[in-house]
């Protein structure tokens, strides 16, 4: 059972996608944000404080500099009382996955530093291997990511070139398809609960294929009820504030 917190109902006179704005700000503001690659989750959260003067102001689920997609950005205290509700929400992905290519952050910040052949795979191996992963799974999270472990992100021991034993985590996959398959590429769409690591399920789906992988590209599609289409990009935000 999820905490209180994250069961309260998401006003939807508090949800602000394009083309409205609110008259006041500091009543409170949902605001679906199509984050570009190369910016942080919190260099858009620095942007709306910036541009509403509202110095509360906050996220609901971190995405990676390099991924793309849906942010929603809670604005003002009334709103930010909500960061359990909305993080709590489903998540869907579309995500681009690099076969027989393995690197320490599973995804492409790092170097590859193993390479394997994976032109024996067929698209029916892929979509067997892609099932396995349907339903509640354990995850063992990245050494590049803001898990704590001692009091440290992990992060941080990963780019001194340590590496920590790692609790699993349990999370949810709802559905997992297969959507372009041109070796050694592999896109994928992921329905998913919240906390799921999708540079872990490239690393894991890999190894179970035998030829390893890593996170080309990543696209935050859905966040429960809100779309990545119907969101404002940074600059027609920035343009529409007065």
């Amino acid at each position: 059972m999820p905490p209180a917190a994250a069961q309260r109902d998401i006003p939807p006179e508090m949800v602000h996608a394009p083309p409205t704005l609110p008259e006041d700000w500091g009543a409170g503001a949902i605001v679906p944000i199509d984050k570009p690659s190369g910016r942080t989750s919190f260099d858009v959260v620095s942007t709306l404080r910036e541009a509403t003067g509202v110095q509360k102001v906050g996220h609901a689920g971190t995405l990676d500099p390099l991924a793309t997609g849906l942010l929603l950005i809670l604005v003002a205290r009334p709103a930010t009382r909500l960061q359990a509700a909305c993080m709590h929400l489903p998540k869907t992905y579309k995500a681009t996955l690099r076969l027989g290519e393995t690197t320490p952050s599973h995804d492409a910040e790092t170097e590859v530093t193993d390479r394997t052949d994976p032109s024996g795979l067929s698209r029916e191996d892929v979509t067997e291997a892609c099932a396995a992963f349907v339903g509640h799974i354990h995850q063992v999270p990245p050494m590049y990511s803001a898990v704590k472990v001692e009091g440290e992100r992990l992060y941080k021991k990963a780019r001194r070139g340590e590496t920590v034993k790692r609790v699993p985590r349990q999370v949810r996959i709802d559905r997992l398809d297969v959507l372009e398959w041109a070796l050694p590429t592999l896109t994928i769409r992921v329905a998913c609960s919240k906390g799921t690591y999708i540079r872990a399920l490239a690393r894991d789906l890999g190894a179970d294929l035998g030829v390893g992988a890593h996170l080309a590209a990543l696209r935050r599609t859905r966040i429960g009820p809100f779309s990545v289409d119907n969101s404002w990009t940074l600059p027609a935000l920035t343009d529409a504030l007065p």
